[in-house]
């Protein structure tokens, strides 16, 4: 008996033996993760903060994902994490990473924090997924060759938000801007959108109160918005120092859309469609709170990595980025549509939903916005508005 019993476990151990040397030859794939963490803004207004682990947890899933297919193409990947106040403290930490054997690095910086470390690694073997900085200027005048655009620029939020305003015929637009730099730059690219697309922008007002709205909206806020009629009242809050205060309290009864009321977004709870609901399970379990705009932004920057690791390209030692910019590369991302990156920006070609608080009311592009390559085009800069080339860059 005792000699079967030893049969037994030599062939199971046999038959075991690959797969355990196949685990064990898996190789290894190093993705950073960079956070800067900056002091919230004071607000006027009751504003829910985004979770302090917001964008970290979408990088720990997308790498979970990755893993859970790593065995098919022979790869284990781990995230390397590091977030801190001070930027010299993680340029040397980046540093460390490259050193460690990282080739790809999730980035939720500032704009100008972001640039300095593009340049840090220009000419070196890192790509750099921007999932934090919605600057226009990122995709269209400061052209990094090495910075990939997971995050949507301003004008594809607006550019969404202008072609469903445009399908509903709600033509003339009371613009309101806030105060902050932010405010002024989604401004701007709202007036690009109404001027692209045909929206015509009646007035527009700066907002300067700085009273306590949760005792005076009801009496300011008709006096304020009181101007030429309109169809729609458009509102650049970004931090929300006021834009909840908006809905319902405008001289006219209209609707308001923006960075309030109606909003054009990356990502939200609310998005269940095309197989997301799966997704949001996963990250719930994984995270205990619902996926926010910047957890999907790192999700898809760990996902496009496992993508392009299995993606079979004729030359086989393309580079991760060559790889990205490949005309044929692909990445599912639980939005109805197959996105890619534009080889001009390194921008995410993709949907962008447009959802109030508890119900997804619609995705854009539109139906009818045409493009002669692909209708995902018609949201922020096409190819002729961006001096970027990025597939012709060393």
């Amino acid at each position: 008996m005792s000699g079967r019993r030893t049969l037994v476990l030599s062939l199971l151990a046999l038959l075991g033996a690959p797969w355990t040397c196949a685990a064990a030859a898996l190789q290894p794939v190093k993705i950073a993760y960079l956070e800067q963490l900056l002091p919230p803004p004071p607000l006027l207004s009751n504003v829910l903060p985004e979770p302090a682990d917001s964008g970290l947890q979408g990088a720990r899933l997308g790498v979970a994902d990755n893993n859970a297919a790593g065995r098919f193409n022979g790869r284990a990947y781990q995230l390397l994490e590091a977030r801190d106040a001070s930027f010299a403290a993680l340029s040397a930490q980046a540093e460390q990473f490259y050193a460690a054997g990282a080739r790809s690095l999730i980035a939720k910086l500032p704009s100008a924090s972001l640039i300095e470390l593009a340049r840090q690694f220009d000419g070196r073997e890192l790509v750099i997924f921007n999932a934090g900085s919605q600057d226009d200027a990122l995709r269209t005048s400061t052209c990094l060759p090495n910075l990939f655009h997971t995050q949507p620029s301003r004008a594809m939020l607006t550019d969404a938000l202008a072609q469903w305003l445009l399908a509903k015929k709600l033509r003339r637009w009371l613009l309101i801007i806030g105060t902050r730099e932010g405010d002024r730059a989604y401004a701007a690219a709202l007036q690009r959108s109404a001027k692209r697309f045909g929206g015509k922008i009646v007035a527009q007002k700066n907002w300067t109160f700085d009273a306590d709205l949760r005792r005076t909206a009801q009496a300011e806020l008709p006096l304020f918005t009181q101007t030429a009629e309109y169809d729609v009242v458009v509102v650049a809050d970004e931090p929300g120092d006021f834009g909840e205060y908006v809905l319902y309290n405008t001289w006219y009864p209209r609707p308001v859309v923006g960075t309030q009321g109606l909003q054009p977004v990356l990502w939200h709870r609310v998005v269940e469609a095309w197989g997301a609901a799966q997704l949001q399970s996963r990250f719930e379990k994984q995270s205990g709170r619902g996926m926010t705009a910047d957890d999907y932004a790192s999700w898809i920057a760990a996902r496009s990595v496992g993508e392009a690791d299995s993606f079979r390209q004729a030359a086989a030692d393309a580079s991760l980025r060559q790889r990205l910019l490949d005309p044929q590369f692909s990445i599912a991302g639980f939005k109805g549509r197959k996105l890619s990156y534009r080889p001009w920006s390194g921008q995410l070609r993709q949907p962008i939903p447009l959802i109030q608080p508890r119900a997804l009311i619609s995705q854009s592009p539109q139906e009818g916005f045409l493009h002669p390559t692909t209708d995902l085009d018609t949201l922020g800069f096409d190819q002729p508005e961006s001096r970027c080339r990025l597939a012709t860059s060393p």
